[in-house]
């Protein structure tokens, strides 16, 4: 499905960012995660198998298993001649966008000035909100959550697989979307 994004005034495809940010907006430190929460991953895994999904490449470098089975990955470098086993390369975000698949979901999946980039273009968010603050050098930029309805808030509470509370968000920006707010 494509849709016209307002700030840009062009054919974008569908561009959904997934993300796990801890309270003080961190996502990472030293090329890692700060946390394990395992049903972040499985929501992570069920949602992205059989798409797209676009990361730089310290974030590649940073999955325990690579590349992700079931999905398509793409790989975005500011090397030219870079080629990486199981990936297509994109040199460029716009390389990036043209990769992407028509008339399905694509996700970005990090980092930080991936996100960075994606966000204005993105008409979903699927956000893993972990009630806690962490110390990081990676985080997640402002939201302006004017800009998007909250469709679904799901609560989790810590167990033994997960240590800290957290939401599950999905929103869906306005400009996009058929639904009315309330």
């Amino acid at each position: 499905m494509y849709v016209i994004h307002p700030c840009q005034h062009k054919l974008m495809k569908e561009i959904s960012i997934i993300v796990a940010i801890a309270e003080n907006n961190a996502i990472g430190k030293d090329n890692q995660l700060l946390w394990h929460l395992s049903e972040d991953l499985k929501r992570f895994k069920r949602l992205t198998t059989g798409h797209t999904v676009v990361m730089g490449k310290k974030t590649f470098e940073s999955l325990p298993f690579r590349p992700l089975k079931n999905r398509r990955n793409i790989v975005i470098s500011d090397v030219k001649s870079e080629e990486i086993a199981g990936c297509e390369m994109a040199y460029s975000m716009d390389e990036a966008i043209e990769k992407m698949d028509a008339g399905k979901e694509n996700f970005i999946i990090g980092g930080g000035s991936v996100y960075r980039q994606f966000l204005p273009l993105a008409t979903r968010l699927y956000i893993t909100r972990v009630k806690h603050s962490f110390d990081a050098d990676t985080f997640f930029p402002e939201i302006d959550f004017s800009d998007w309805i909250l469709m679904e808030k799901l609560e989790n509470e810590p167990d033994e697989k997960n240590p800290y509370p957290f939401d599950f968000l999905t929103y869906i920006r306005k400009d996009t979307s058929p639904y009315e707010e309330n």
